[in-house]
């Protein structure tokens, strides 16, 4: 009875410690899974979402059209062949064209941005666009705008130039202006010929120079000077010739000479 009773009290410690072994087990295979999910889902995560992920970071991709009003552009994913509409960043002043190669970059589909034009389809046209005022400066040093064909300034509304000096050089300058307003201290010309053309000149003066080698004047009509005090002198001949003469004066008119020849 002793023996009885002691063996049945004393059969089910074994058994407890079967289980345990068996729920130790269950434990580490459930740490060792948790552990190797992240590496799971690395690998499985680029193959669920290459099929319709939007473009994350930068992507590459051709323009198809360009709206160059709103600066929204129209291009394809070199990866998925996607069309997708995006705007022209702000940093990316070179307009884009159709056929150019851009690199866009957004968070998805509807916030992309194209960053810069990789290389062009026409590289014979450049245009660097934006949508308000452009400036350009610089702060410790000069600024020079050189080329090799010509240089063309274009303004809708007007054209300004401000500096202590302004030096031009050319082999040949042509100026059209309707009309000119020049104000300034002093004037200097040099040149070895000088043409005026027009239909009128008006010249309001206080003192008037004019040294000359030699003059020569036509009037076909008319020809008036209106004159406090004339005087003229020659060193060798004065000459005075016209169909009909005349010398009047109010008060005294005098010929004093050697010789004087009337007829």
């Amino acid at each position: 009875m002793t023996m009885a009773s002691r063996t049945p009290s004393s059969a089910p410690a074994p058994l407890a410690g079967r289980g345990d072994e068996r729920g130790n087990e269950s434990a580490d295979e459930s740490a060792d899974e948790s552990a190797l999910a992240p590496l799971l889902r690395k690998q499985a995560g680029p193959k669920q979402r290459q099929a319709d992920a939007p473009p994350s970071g930068i992507a590459m991709a051709t323009v198809s059209a360009a709206e160059a009003e709103d600066g929204f552009c129209e291009v394809m994913l070199a990866d998925s062949r996607r069309m997708l509409r995006c705007r022209r960043a702000a940093s990316c002043l070179l307009l884009p064209g159709p056929g150019d190669t851009v690199m866009v970059a957004g968070p998805h589909d509807e916030a992309l941005y194209l960053i810069a034009v990789v290389a062009q389809a026409d590289s014979s046209l450049a245009t660097l666009a934006v949508d308000g005022d452009l400036r350009l400066q610089s702060r410790h040093g000069g600024v020079a705008i050189q080329g090799a064909g010509a240089i063309d300034l274009q303004s809708d509304t007007a054209i300004a130039s401000r500096s202590p000096q302004w030096t031009l050089a050319a082999e040949r300058a042509q100026c059209t202006v309707s009309e000119l307003d020049y104000q300034g201290a002093e004037v200097r010309f040099g040149v070895l010929v000088s043409r005026f053309v027009g239909r009128a000149c008006e010249v309001v003066l206080d003192r008037l120079s004019l040294l000359t080698r030699s003059s020569f004047r036509i009037t076909e009509e008319v020809e008036q000077v209106r004159a406090g005090q004339i005087d003229m002198q020659a060193s060798r001949t004065l000459r005075l010739h016209a169909k009909n003469t005349l010398v009047t004066s109010k008060e005294l008119v005098k010929v004093d000479a050697e010789q004087i020849h009337m007829g």
